[in-house]
């Protein structure tokens, strides 16, 4: 393929899907990342897209919000390795709040296999992948239905959380960055995702790669208030996510990396043991109210100073 035509076909996606990943675009056009981040430079020179964190978006500075159609085939493997973990984080017996969204959508297919649960939830894709499972309630929320994706909003979706408290919330969302917490393009639909927050005792952010850093109109979950980001594998050389990941954990969120296929399995639930920012030493991940754990002793560590310490325990 032609640079021109490779070209062409970037911008085509960008317009159809409002962002796109440089790891989906490189599939698309079959070439590598280092050759669609040329020629992303090279169309953001000329005003057609704007560069964002591993990918590219709408000029403009806020990404519009795609439809369901263009989302679900959008980052697919980082979608179902983040519904992994996250499904880990449930329990039986547990209630949860699950939001609309594509990732969401993967995790209720998780859900199905949890028995005993209760997902309270505005969203029909959320809905209908629990339909069937067996001891799992599913609890719909009022509302005016949102074609674009499949979602409950409006005043009904919102008076009917109202009094309702549950262990945690999975949301996702358009955009995610340290500064504002997580955003959507619809009014609408943040309006409803404050509500099902306010539910929650915790709230888990589920957001792919492709978000970190994108900023939209509506915010609906600040920084503040999220407890955890389950989040997949940036890019290689993508050192604006690293710092975008560093500054949330810096502000207290939980930082989980979930490993797709192609980059291995997930790290651990509380922490990103298998990903580390462009700087010496892990990043660190904070537990709201936990005890930071303190250094032994020099001595302690010595082999000589431990065969002394033997010894006397011995004559005594």
């Amino acid at each position: 393929m032609f640079a021109a035509e490779r070209r062409q076909l970037i911008l085509e996606m960008v317009r159809a899907n409002g962002a796109v990943s440089l790891r989906e675009l490189a599939r698309v056009v079959q070439t590598s990342e280092v050759t669609v981040r040329r020629d992303v430079r090279a169309l953001e020179a000329e005003g057609l897209l704007d560069r964002r964190h591993g990918g590219a978006v709408l000029p403009g500075g806020f990404t519009r919000e795609s439809g369901f159609p263009q989302k679900s085939h959008l980052a697919t493997a980082e979608k179902t390795a983040i519904a992994d973990v996250a499904a880990g984080l449930v329990e039986e017996g547990e209630a949860v709040v699950v939001g609309a969204g594509t990732t969401t959508q993967e995790l209720a297919r998780r859900l199905a296999r949890v028995p005993g649960l209760t997902v309270v939830t505005n969203s029909l894709l959320v809905a209908q992948a629990l339909a069937h499972a067996n001891r799992v309630e599913v609890v719909m929320t009022g509302g005016t239905l949102r074609g674009s994706n499949y979602a409950l909003v409006g005043s009904g979706a919102e008076q009917s959380l109202q009094g309702l408290r549950v262990s945690r919330a999975f949301l996702s969302g358009s955009g995610l960055t340290a500064e504002r917490g997580l955003s959507t393009s619809n009014m609408l639909s943040a309006s409803v995702d404050r509500a099902l927050v306010q539910a929650a005792a915790e709230v888990v952010v589920l957001a792919d790669h492709t978000k970190l850093g994108t900023d939209t109109m509506f915010q609906t979950v600040p920084t503040d208030v999220m407890t955890r980001l389950v989040t997949d594998e940036p890019p290689p050389h993508d050192d604006r996510a690293a710092t975008e990941l560093q500054a949330l954990a810096d502000q207290g969120v939980q930082i989980t990396v979930a490993g797709t296929a192609a980059s291995g399995s997930a790290s651990g639930v509380d922490g990103m043991q298998g990903r580390r920012p462009r700087r010496e030493g892990p990043l660190p991940v904070q537990r709201r109210g936990a005890t930071p754990l303190r250094s032994a002793p020099a001595s302690l560590l010595d082999p000589q100073s431990q065969d002394r310490r033997v010894a006397d325990l011995r004559r005594r």
